[in-house]
């Protein structure tokens, strides 16, 4: 019997695996999901500092040979960069990377650095007010009432991330890499697409859009899925 092909989903910010994964469980039918929980993200303990470069590393002790990648949000991030240390992964995926510093000088992408920039060093102090700016900034629909306590971890813990802007993402190791890559993003923002297609043109990733979820893409469930189990097999 052939080995079921593996998904490491990595999540990003605010939410830990179990909830940014959620409408993923479907795959686990098909596909070994490993959903590793980042620090500083429900039920562990708060951090006083995320760094994406010291999360790449973190990620490694999860990768086997075959693995097929997968990374939404500062996840993504997360993955771009620990990709290019494993070119024996299965294939990459990722979900609206904020990896802004691919798309310098476009317009929409420069702007969103700066409102983003301003939040961060500017913008309220409460966890709750600051997730909220936050959310709005993403295009991520505020859930009415009080934020649950661990969204408001996520919000102390989203407060103390270094800024993805700043990552230098290794687009020409990539781009050499042997396995394949998927871009996917949800139409909702053109700082977010403009990022996206730089790295479906430096990376020579395969391109998707899927409009409905914002931010969120896989949250739409079986669009996403579909999407990224057909991508895993054909990859595989």
């Amino acid at each position: 019997m052939s080995k079921r092909p593996r998904l490491l989903l990595v999540h990003g910010s605010v939410v830990n695996a179990e909830l940014t994964w959620s409408a993923q469980k479907p795959l686990a039918d098909r596909f070994d999901l490993v959903l590793p929980n980042r620090r500083g993200f429900p039920p562990g303990p708060d951090v006083d500092h995320v760094d994406f470069e010291d999360e790449a590393v973190w990620l490694a002790q999860f990768v086997e040979p075959g693995t097929h990648l997968v990374g939404h949000s500062y996840g993504g991030v997360i993955v771009l960069l620990a990709a290019a240390a494993h070119p024996e992964l299965g294939s990459l995926t990722v979900i609206e990377p904020p990896a802004l510093a691919v798309a310098r000088g476009v317009p929409a992408v420069d702007e969103f650095n700066a409102v983003a920039a301003r939040h961060w060093n500017d913008g309220p102090r409460d966890p709750a007010e600051f997730l909220r700016g936050f959310l709005e900034l993403v295009g991520t629909p505020v859930p009415p009432g009080e934020f649950t306590p661990a969204l408001l971890q996520g919000a102390r813990t989203l407060m103390v991330e270094r800024p993805p802007s700043e990552a230098e993402i290794p687009v020409d190791e990539l781009a050499a890499a042997p396995f394949p890559k998927l871009v996917v993003s949800g139409g909702h923002d053109a700082a977010f697409e403009a990022v996206c297609d730089v790295l479906e043109q430096r990376l020579g990733a395969e391109r998707a859009v899927l409009p409905g979820a914002g931010h969120s893409v896989q949250r739409l469930g079986k669009p996403f899925n579909d999407l990224l189990a057909d991508f895993v097999t054909r990859s595989s």
